[in-house]
């Protein structure tokens, strides 16, 4: 068999194919193999050992095969030990520790983070360290004329810039401009809080459409800053007013050498300068009752809708409703106060009920006992950047009624005026000039009577009487006068 041949038996196989074999990697890449030659006369050709052990089409192989594998680039396996995979509850546990800026900040890493970052449990511990609204809640003191507002407490106690609150009114013209007005200077008294704007910019009265009352609180509160009006803030709507035809279609209050007074619904007064005819500053008076309520749940366009009141029904007392008022009253002129008293045990007999109203007497003119005198001469006082002044024969009147389980049933803070009356005092005691004012609203009007005393120099009031709406009356205790 071997002699048959003709050749030795080692080259019965191509060499190449052992190099192929010998490199398995030039397979893998997908390269040709060398074509087969039948070993000739020069197979037997004597060769070093280097040059068998590495044939040229072996070697190009292998070259190529190592380059692919540095070349192919490497494919790890994807962690999942970073924080995006930990469970959510994990996550807003952790989240809750930041302050706003910081979750604001963690929201925008991605969309994950962003519905976890606005969690509501989250957002309500912010905004609870931060503010704590309390219900207000009317409680008469004995032996003492004065009536505390204790949801209103952190406003009469501390400064609004502690706790970010604010008021701004916006004026808008016809074209549709806004112009804010952020400068104010308050007043507190005991029932409510008188805020006066001015500036040197105020727009021309002619153009203006409507002005708008709000109540201003920041988004990001942080105590430890002062309050910056660049911040993102929340504006909750207290009052609008039309400013079309102001002089023609409002009530003139009073007026001095410089300004005149002009009173729109709600107790807005708008002092415009005599010469010409311009705004000169923009006085209002809010009553503390429920006043953090309505100065920061309400929207930019909407206001605070105070919640029903369920009449507590009793039918036992023939008279239910009727009895057991309190009333504390202030007068004051922003800067001073004129009058701060409380008038208990107020009633009203079933036949006094006329014209659709409930008469609450609390000073009487036959009782001269109960007849008081004002400290000082009543006027409203107002600045501005270069002038002061004060308007006389206005005030602010801050009324605050009491049902007989001490809640509050009318609550109103309002300019109003002294009317000098006709008719002659009729009274033994007080022989003078009588000056009336006259309140009215939807829910009850007020009526003053005082008595100028001329050897004295002040002016006593002589008659008080409440007119409480019967429609009121019948739909908070839930009767049928």
């Amino acid at each position: 068999m071997a002699a048959g041949c003709g050749r030795p038996l080692r080259e019965c196989s191509p060499t190449p194919a052992a190099g192929v074999a010998a490199f398995p990697g030039a397979a893998e890449v997908g390269l040709p193999s060398p074509p087969f030659t039948p070993a000739g006369p020069s197979a037997v050709r004597p060769r070093s050992r280097s040059s068998a052990a590495r044939p040229q089409g072996g070697s190009r192989a292998v070259h190529a095969g190592i380059k692919s594998l540095y070349l192919t680039p490497s494919i790890k396996p994807e962690s999942n030990l970073g924080i995006e995979s930990m469970p959510s509850e994990m996550l807003i546990k952790i989240f809750s520790y930041l302050d706003a800026v910081s979750l604001l900040a963690v929201g925008c890493v991605n969309r994950h983070f962003y519905h976890l970052a606005n969690d509501n449990g989250i957002w309500l511990k912010i905004c609870s360290s931060c503010f704590q609204p309390k219900k207000t809640i009317w409680k008469m003191k004995s032996k003492q004329t004065e009536t505390v507002s204790l949801g209103c407490a952190a406003l009469h106690d501390r400064k609004p810039g502690a706790s970010g609150l604010s008021w701004i009114i916006v004026l808008k013209d016809r074209n549709g401009k806004e112009h804010v007005m952020e400068e104010a200077n308050l007043s507190f008294k005991d029932t409510s809080v008188t805020i006066l704007w001015y500036s040197t910019d105020w727009p021309c009265l002619d153009i203006l459409s409507t002005l708008k009352l709000f109540g201003v609180i920041p988004l990001l509160p942080d105590q430890s800053r002062a309050r910056s009006k660049n911040g993102p803030r929340h504006r909750s709507l207290i009052a609008e007013y039309h400013l079309a035809n102001l002089t023609e279609k409002s009530v003139e209050v009073g007026a001095d050498k410089l300004v005149r007074l002009f009173c729109l619904n709600s107790g807005l007064v708008v002092g415009l300068w005599k010469e010409k005819n311009e705004i000169a500053f923009v006085m209002t008076s809010l009553h503390y009752h429920q006043l953090f309520e309505r100065s920061t749940l309400g929207s930019a366009t909407v206001k605070y809708a105070l919640p029903p009141h369920k009449p507590l029904l009793d039918d036992v007392d023939p008279e239910y409703g009727l009895h057991d008022y309190s009333l504390h009253l202030d007068m004051h002129g922003r800067s001073c106060t004129y009058l701060c008293g409380t008038f208990k045990s107020l009633f009203c007999r079933k036949d006094d009920i006329a014209d659709e109203y409930l008469k609450l007497t609390a000073v009487s003119l036959k009782d001269n006992t109960k007849h008081l005198p004002l400290i000082g001469t009543p006027g409203l006082s107002w600045e501005t950047d270069v002038f002061k002044g004060n308007v006389k024969d206005c005030y602010v009147m801050d009324v605050t009624l009491l049902d007989e389980t001490g809640k509050p049933f009318w609550c109103f803070s309002a300019p109003v005026c002294m009317d000098l009356s006709s008719k002659a005092s009729g009274l033994y005691d007080y022989m003078g000039r009588i000056y009336t004012t006259d309140y009215a609203d939807s829910e009850g009007k007020v009526y003053v009577e005082l008595v100028w005393l001329e050897e004295t120099k002040e002016y006593f009031i002589v008659n008080l009487v409440l007119y409480l709406s019967i429609k009121k009356v019948n739909d908070w205790f839930g009767t049928n006068y």
